[in-house]
């Protein structure tokens, strides 16, 4: 009994859960997958496979191979293949709505595509054209939940921002500052991930060759032509000539080479070298939520042009009232320097010294002494004020 559980154990170390979507009416079940076992299922090398893992944090990227669609874009991490989209983590609270929305929207008949039969039969086999094939389904269902969530949160973060900028505006106190620095912090920290899914979606338009590696549905229908017309030129020959020999040892090479450098890492290509499908279905795809978001980018860069408008009013503000503490303490310093004068002259006539003034009638001479002193002390300070406002120094 023991053993049987330490062997369990064992082989269920490194599994995590995954759920798996499959083609077949949207079909879920959640499947203890390893590494190794999915790198078997999916033809990814595990570099790959890393970056799907919830606990470590790569760059957004959708990545085209061989067999299947690694999608990594901010919360949304998926491998789609042409029959089945596997998604790690399933339980989770922020990635159980993307389970249950690729379910709801692959369990749907395929939206019908521009020309052809509306049958569907593209999400089967790739051999329908007039609905989208499955993976690019699933991408859709992917991108669309990705640019929803940024969405969402910028105009979350818009609703919180703008009343809070305002009142930091009018009321310039610890507590909103507080608030307006939390409220850049998220703004610097959402704009930072909008732009990393825009300048991936940017990458995938301007590159024609990673959007054909994308096309699995057709990828295996030509794989699957082409091995057709193989055995039926074998079927013909029985005894096949020497450059078909060299052919078809050309070609075990070259997949020897492909396994060995990590399951077609490069660009998913390699295992049909002339496949050159039809990528204007997929360039309207990208197209559509790259418009979407770089929407929510100009959005954030509102917001954060706002912020940066009211932080320079809030330091004209700042500056204003430093002005007025300088003009204040110039007037102050003026006013002390003058009455200090005025001090010097009462000590002056303070001094026990026999003068003729001393001997002289005093009758009324200490009240005009006393005002002559205040009315000299104050126009001076009016002659020093009016000065510092023909200079400038005051306004």
């Amino acid at each position: 009994m023991a053993s049987t559980t330490a062997t369990a154990r064992r082989r269920h170390a490194g599994a995590g859960e995954w759920a798996a979507v499959s083609v077949a009416g949207g079909a879920r079940r959640v499947e203890a997958a390893g590494k190794h076992q999915l790198m078997r299922r999916t033809g990814l090398p595990a570099r790959d496979l890393r970056a799907l893992d919830p606990a470590l944090s790569y760059p957004s990227s959708i990545s085209g191979r061989d067999r299947a669609v690694v999608v990594n874009l901010d919360s949304v991490r998926a491998v789609i293949t042409a029959a089945e989209v596997l998604v790690p983590a399933p339980r989770d609270p922020d990635v159980a709505p993307l389970v249950a929305e690729l379910r709801a929207r692959l369990a749907a008949p395929p939206s019908p595509g521009a020309g052809g039969d509306k049958d569907g039969q593209a999400a089967s086999g790739g051999g329908g054209k007039g609905a989208l094939p499955f993976e690019f389904r699933a991408l859709e269902v992917c991108l669309e939940f990705a640019c929803k969530a940024l969405e969402q949160e910028t105009c979350t973060l818009e609703k919180e921002a703008y009343p809070a900028l305002d009142e930091l505006s009018s009321n310039v106190s610890t507590l909103n500052l507080e608030r307006v620095r939390q409220i850049k912090m998220r703004l610097v920290a959402i704009s930072g991930r909008v732009q990393k899914v825009r300048d991936e979606l940017e990458h995938l338009l301007d590159d024609d060759v990673d959007m054909a590696a994308m096309h699995l549905s057709e990828k295996l229908a030509y794989q699957a032509t082409t091995a057709d017309g193989r055995s039926s030129r074998l079927d013909a020959d029985n005894e096949p000539s020497e450059e078909l020999n060299e052919e078809r040892d050309g070609e075990v090479e070259e997949e020897g080479e492909t396994s060995e450098g990590g399951g077609g890492y490069g660009n998913g290509a390699s295992a049909a070298a002339g496949f050159t499908p039809k990528i204007d279905e997929l360039e309207i795809l990208l197209e559509s939520y790259f418009v979407q978001t770089d929407g929510t980018l100009n959005k954030l860069n509102t917001l954060r042009e706002y912020v940066d408008d009211t932080e320079d009013y809030i330091n004209i503000m700042l500056d204003e009232k430093q002005n007025q503490l300088l003009q204040m303490g110039i007037m102050l310093s003026t006013g002390t320097l003058v009455v200090s004068a005025g001090i010097a002259v009462t000590g002056v006539f303070g001094m026990n010294i026999t003068i003729p003034l001393y001997t002289a009638a005093t009758d009324g001479a200490f009240w005009q002494v006393t005002g002559g002193i205040v009315g000299a002390t104050a126009a001076v300070y009016v002659v020093a004020l009016l000065c510092y406002r023909r200079s400038g120094i005051l306004q």
